[in-house]
């Protein structure tokens, strides 16, 4: 193997765990949710088996698949993107990160406020876009930092770039970052920038994300660590921490994410190109959004129609998801506890439905071996059932 381009759709659910009424979530599906919209035209997502896995029923299978497929369970005690992308990358996390349903308390918010100057406001879960509606005239006003959370462990900072320049927010995010440490250890800090005016204002792609460093190597530095390419295209770079990435570089769109792996598939390397396509979440699945939702996956499925003969003989492409996000499940804006789906497609693959396997890890434990790497993971490799 020459090289893998792991792309992860983020958010792309295929149906509620066994324990997902232990997360909140009843009978979620993100998938069936978008098989429901028009404007859903995934021919080669098809075509690939998407609707020959396990527990898939609001698509028609194929007769004679392309790609192997698998239904992965999501081992660790999560439902959000830095505990599903450290799976896929092969870290189970067995202990939930820290959430705050009733706001950050002041032990957090105290040393906050001293370091940056400037006051809180919000300091409880909401909704991205509903908190800068609520929040965004009295922080131009005052100049007070929008904080808030969700049901994920995040500490998010809303500013619009006209009070606060994106990098003076980040430079907030970094003072978050290192308070936010052992027991308030949360998965991630994000930068929210918003702009416009009260009643009309929109956050803008210059969102960044200050992640928990993982625990322990991953796939990216076990491949680092042996000379291998480990390029990070969209959030992959924040996700890590930047622990194992070698290159990296921003989306400001699924589009533009599509775009630069790409253009990666036509540079001369060999190692790992991991993909992080964060419209379907951020866009589509908060937003509840069933036709946005479904036209990006439309959108990306006309893409891979286009990329994949583009690839060498020695190349693969694994499309997998970190989390499930329904668009249509309307009892919370949040993530959804979900299986999510794995389709290995390449020139040389064979077309196996791998049934129901046990942890993401298992696309670590993969292309470890697929590369001959050694990889300290839970996960079990399937590598010997794909050639």
């Amino acid at each position: 193997m020459k090289r893998v381009f792991l792309i992860v759709l983020d958010s792309f659910g295929i149906g509620a765990m066994p324990d997902s009424d232990a997360f909140g979530d009843v009978g979620v599906n993100t998938l069936a949710s978008c098989a429901t919209s028009r404007h859903l035209h995934i021919p080669n997502l098809i075509k690939a088996g998407l609707g020959n896995i396990d527990g898939v029923t609001c698509l028609p299978k194929a007769d004679l698949p392309t790609g192997a497929v698998c239904r992965l369970a999501e081992a660790s005690q999560g439902k959000d993107t830095t505990i599903g992308h450290w799976e896929i990358a092969g870290i189970v996390s067995k202990t939930p990160m820290p959430t705050y349903p009733d706001g950050f308390p002041e032990e957090i918010l105290a040393p906050f406020r001293e370091a940056t100057g400037r006051g809180v406001l919000a300091n409880a879960p909401w909704s991205g876009t509903a908190v800068i509606d609520k929040y965004g005239a009295e922080h131009m006003r005052t100049g007070d930092l929008i904080v808030y959370t969700s049901a994920d462990s995040v500490f998010q900072i809303a500013a619009h770039e006209d009070i606060v320049p994106p990098e003076q927010l980040y430079e907030y995010c970094r003072i978050a970052r290192k308070l936010l440490q052992g027991k308030h250890g949360v998965g991630r800090v994000i930068a929210r920038p918003f702009i416009g005016e009260p009643g009309t204002f929109s956050r803008t792609s210059n969102r960044h994300d200050f992640s928990l460093e993982p625990p322990a190597d991953t796939l990216l530095d076990a491949l680092q660590k042996a000379g291998y390419a480990t390029i990070g295209v969209g959030k992959i770079h924040d996700i890590f921490a930047g622990q194992g990435v070698s290159e990296h570089v921003y989306n400001k769109s699924n589009a533009n994410g599509m775009d630069h792996t790409a253009a990666y598939a036509k540079q001369d390397f060999e190692g790992l190109c991991f993909v992080n396509l964060v419209d379907f979440d951020m866009q589509f699945g908060h937003r509840r959004d069933v036709d946005g939702y479904a036209k990006a996956l439309s959108e990306f499925d006309a893409w891979l129609g286009d990329f994949l003969p583009t690839l060498g003989e020695d190349d693969m492409v694994i499309i997998t998801a970190d989390h499930g996000c329904d668009p249509a499940y309307t009892a919370t804006t949040d993530h959804t506890r979900e299986y999510v789906p794995m389709l290995a497609l390449g020139k040389g693959i064979q077309p196996v439905n791998l049934g129901t396997r046990a942890s993401f890890a298992d696309i670590a434990a993969t292309v470890a071996d697929m590369f001959g790497v050694s990889l300290d993971t839970p996960g079990k490799s399937f590598a010997n059932k794909l050639f």
